[in-house]
């Protein structure tokens, strides 16, 4: 019983400390497996959020190609503000931030950014080139 018990708190404390860690790094969970394109936007109502948004839809087929996800920071709830936190963005403005599968920022545009510089940014990346021949 007591070994039974001693699993119990010790998976129990893995998983709190995970949870911590996240929240501390909402990003982490996708290093090294996936781009990320981190939207922040101080409401959900914001032209150049929605104009980022629209562009993502458009090209959705080159995001799945190049592993790259959509997070994003809007509004003021905790989660927003961890993100933003973390990539030193502004909550009163848009930003879009590329960041790469090694966690560092690419580009960031206070403008949205269109697809093909994000393909393109991400195309003359190292690894990328490796996952290209790799796929060949």
């Amino acid at each position: 019983m007591r070994v039974g018990s001693g699993l119990a708190l010790a998976i129990a404390s893995i998983t709190l400390a995970g949870q911590a860690a996240a929240a501390q790094d909402p990003l982490a969970r996708y290093r090294q497996a996936s781009r990320v394109l981190v939207l922040s936007a101080p409401d959900a109502d914001d032209r150049r959020l929605a104009e980022q948004r629209a562009a993502v839809e458009a090209a959705r087929a080159g995001f799945g190609e190049r592993d790259l996800v959509v997070v994003e920071a809007v509004g003021d709830g905790e989660s927003a503000a961890v993100i933003r936190r973390q990539l030193r963005l502004p909550a009163d403005a848009f930003r879009a931030v590329l960041v790469g599968k090694d966690g560092g920022a690419k580009i960031t545009a206070a403008e949205p950014i269109p697809a093909l510089r994000l393909f393109s940014t991400i195309d003359a990346m190292p690894m990328r080139r490796d996952e290209m021949r790799r796929q060949r």
